[in-house]
């Protein structure tokens, strides 16, 4: 991976942190300065923070662990989810339902149930069902499809969790936090670093800034999947 510029970082605006009235003074580490109210974080420390995190995305990749992308806030779900999918990881960018880590097994059960509503619509010879069930059930599975579609394929908890925002997604990061997954995210200067592993600073609410940091850690992690076909077609 090549490191992540200072320009790169000031361009896409991850410089740009929150009013000094909201700030968490355990951010204070990774402020540079204030400016006109607002607090500046300090790219040199979002560069090193980066390249740390993407470090271990990588290796938990090639590896065959899976991360979760966690973001929710309509400014970060296309770009997240577009990103996730592109190296086939779990996400979650609709709302983040209470229990979908620590009561696992009910949600893959809720995932089994929008699979066999699947099937059922899939099946044109099923003659069993009139059209108005099926519109019924079309609609129930687009509802279910839009909530669990990005986490339809993980069979057990993942290995660790990308978040965009910690404060936005603090249900997400307290359900982590309690099962011992790893946890990645962008921590915006009104937040508390330290509830995360590999807490990268930066602007969590311009679009610029969340494709920068995501596209970077999606690359690690394409790196990382990309060593592992690489190791197991030598094998063969």
């Amino acid at each position: 991976m090549q490191k992540p510029t200072y320009k790169e970082l000031l361009d896409a605006g991850c410089h740009f942190g929150h009013m000094r009235r909201k700030w968490n003074p355990k951010m204070t580490p990774y402020i540079f300065t204030e400016h006109k109210g607002i607090h500046l974080i300090d790219l040199n420390r979002t560069s090193e923070c980066l390249e740390r995190a993407a470090t271990v995305v990588k290796s938990m990749a090639k590896s065959g662990k899976k991360i979760m992308f966690v973001a929710t806030k309509k400014q970060a779900r296309e770009i997240v989810q577009q990103a996730a999918q592109s190296v086939g990881m779990p996400f979650v960018t609709e709302r983040w339902l209470g229990g979908m880590m620590t009561n696992f097994m009910t949600l893959r059960k809720s995932v089994k149930k929008m699979q066999n509503i699947e099937r059922l619509l899939a099946d044109t010879t099923l003659t069993s069902i009139t059209k108005k069930e099926r519109l019924t059930l079309g609609r129930e599975h687009s509802k279910m499809h839009k909530q669990l579609g990005g986490i339809a394929d993980l069979n057990r908890l993942p290995s660790a969790v990308f978040i965009v925002d910690i404060h936005h997604e603090h249900l997400a990061l307290a359900e982590a936090r309690r099962l011992g997954v790893k946890t990645f995210a962008m921590v915006d200067t009104n937040s508390d670093p330290t509830l995360v592993d590999f807490p990268i600073p930066s602007n969590d609410d311009a679009s610029k800034s969340i494709a920068f940091i995501t596209n970077y850690m999606v690359a690690a992690i394409k790196e990382g999947l990309d060593e592992r076909k690489a190791k197991s077609d030598e094998k063969e």
